[in-house]
């Protein structure tokens, strides 16, 4: 039996659910604050997506399901459950399959979750963002860090699995400061961090502030780096390393969701915004869907939400897959970049970097170090240019 390039990644379903309660200032994901959702309408809706997709692809094990947005702790558990049932229509859910979804503290209660387990869903992905009451206010959260914990420990009680999400690099953080939220946060941790730097993203309020010289306290470049390096030290300590430039976790509880994107899997993208990676007959496909809400359940219903689907060159691949395996501590596999595009990598510029002490490579692999992570996007634009 072949075996497909994909299957060195793996395959996963992401189901984007762009509503929120509150659009957050520094926010650049396709979210939207709607009153009033049929849910009945959209779970049919989503779940006919799915079964679309699914066509294309018949007899796949399906090795994760990945519920974001937006705030997919609105969905109510019926939802839920309908886009799961669909996504065992046409493809084989692994013995293991892991099905996360993204939740807010404001919009956690023990039924609701025990509703989401019921339906499969067997892990939590947490937005606490911050566990200092006046940052969570700037950073335009409606929760407040007791609330965060409460709805931690609801999460605790009824999934094995449960991740949370910090921002760091904040404004009037100082290395202590974030020195000493990090040790709370590994106290409060199960298996698994993600850990993000505060970046200020054009078109959301917050890149307008920064715009109008309006937003404050930022640290400068080289508080950032320290920042990063305290927080590598600090979780490889705690027996939570870094496993991707931002996500943390004890060995074995890695994302295995997340894993099939940096390792250049194939994934089928639904809802309003999504993206998907597909391979079809050999040939890789990037599909994307409609991102306003109401256009994208409107095409949806008429035979299909993707405005566009389109093959990918071996040069695009070679790229997609460097942009996002570069992320990994692994690396990526030269022989597998190389059958992409056997001209993507300048063994001058490869040598520069490793002399520079950014990149490291071995007879067949290729990575970026501590000090490579700090300036990734820098050392992409090196390799790709």
């Amino acid at each position: 039996m072949t075996v497909e390039d994909w299957q060195n990644g793996g395959f996963g379903l992401y189901v984007h659910w762009p509503f929120c309660e509150a659009k957050c200032p520094y926010c650049d994901f396709n979210s939207h604050v709607t009153r009033g959702i049929d849910q009945a309408v959209w779970a049919q809706v989503l779940a006919k997506e799915v079964r679309r997709v699914s066509g294309l692809t018949k007899g796949r094990v399906l090795n994760s399901i990945f519920f974001g947005g937006g705030t997919p702790s609105l969905m109510e558990p019926e939802t839920v459950k309908a886009v799961l049932e669909a996504s065992k229509e046409d493809w084989t859910w692994s013995n293991n399959i892991e099905i996360t979804l993204e939740a807010n503290p404001r919009s956690v209660d023990a039924v609701r979750f025990e509703g989401y387990a019921n339906a499969g869903v067997n892990r939590v992905s947490l937005g606490v963002q911050s566990l200092r009451d006046p940052d969570l206010k700037a950073l335009g959260r409606l929760h407040g860090v007791e609330e965060a914990k409460a709805a931690f420990s609801v999460a605790r009680s009824v999934f094995d699995r449960v991740s949370f999400d910090l921002i760091y690099a904040r404004q009037g953080q100082s290395l202590e400061d974030w020195r000493d939220e990090l040790h709370e946060a590994l106290d409060l941790s199960v298996d698994h961090l993600s850990l993000y730097q505060l970046t200020i993203e054009q078109g959301t309020a917050f890149g307008d502030r920064y715009n109008t010289g309006r937003l404050k306290g930022l640290p400068d470049d080289d508080l950032g780096a320290d920042m990063f390096e305290l927080t590598q030290e600090i979780c490889a300590e705690a027996g939570m390393p870094a496993y991707e430039v931002s996500n943390h976790a004890a060995p074995g509880a890695e994302s295995r969701h997340n894993q099939i994107y940096w390792r250049y899997g194939d994934y089928a993208g639904v809802g309003p915004g999504a993206h998907g990676r597909l391979t079809l007959n050999g040939k890789k496909f990037a599909s994307v869907s409609y991102s306003q809400p109401g256009k994208w359940l409107a095409s949806a219903q008429g035979g299909s939400g993707d405005v566009s689907f389109e093959r990918l060159s071996g040069k695009d691949q070679a790229g997609e897959y460097l942009m996002m395996g570069l992320r990994l501590r692994e690396g990526v596999s030269l022989d597998r970049l190389r059958s992409f595009n056997s001209r993507v990598l300048a063994d001058d510029v490869v040598e520069h970097l490793v002399d520079l002490g950014l990149a490291w490579k071995t007879e067949n692999a290729l990575g970026v170090t501590e000090q490579g992570k700090l300036v990734l996007n820098a050392v992409i634009a090196e390799l790709l240019p």
